[in-house]
């Protein structure tokens, strides 16, 4: 419990922080000088359930009692089905069956190269722990 809520403050801190530097991306570059007041609330709300669910859904690869290819399973399909329904609801998603489609496809292979990423880094992290185990024998 500890952990999650640790978790959850550094994503709402995080998504916070994403919402300042995307408005602030959006009044400088975009050459904006004003904004809605309901759609900053709308976007900044979203971003930090964004960044909170991020930062919470990795508990999954925590729960040993499961494997792998289950806490791959239960994070792909909570991380994509809770951001779907938020990004279409905010308006990030246009409501046409290109933009699911697209989207789908985004998804997948973005956590695809994201998830082989971490993958072997912590499977060559873990080669060099049982190198260094080796050594002090």
């Amino acid at each position: 419990m500890k952990t999650f809520l640790f978790r959850s403050m550094v994503g709402l801190f995080f998504g916070g922080f994403l919402a300042v530097l995307l408005t602030y991306g959006v009044i400088f570059i975009g050459d904006q000088t004003t904004l809605d007041s309901n759609l900053f609330v709308t976007n900044s709300l979203g971003a930090i359930f964004c960044g909170w669910l991020f930062t919470v859904t990795p508990l999954y690869f925590e729960i040993h009692s499961l494997k792998l290819p289950q806490q791959t399973a239960l994070h792909f399909f909570t991380v994509t089905v809770v951001y779907f329904i938020l990004a279409y609801g905010i308006g990030w998603i246009q409501p046409d069956l290109v933009n699911i489609l697209l989207f789908i496809a985004i998804a997948l292979v973005t956590y695809s190269i994201m998830w082989t990423a971490f993958y072997l880094y912590f499977k060559h992290e873990s080669k060099k722990l049982n190198d260094d185990l080796q050594q002090i024998k």
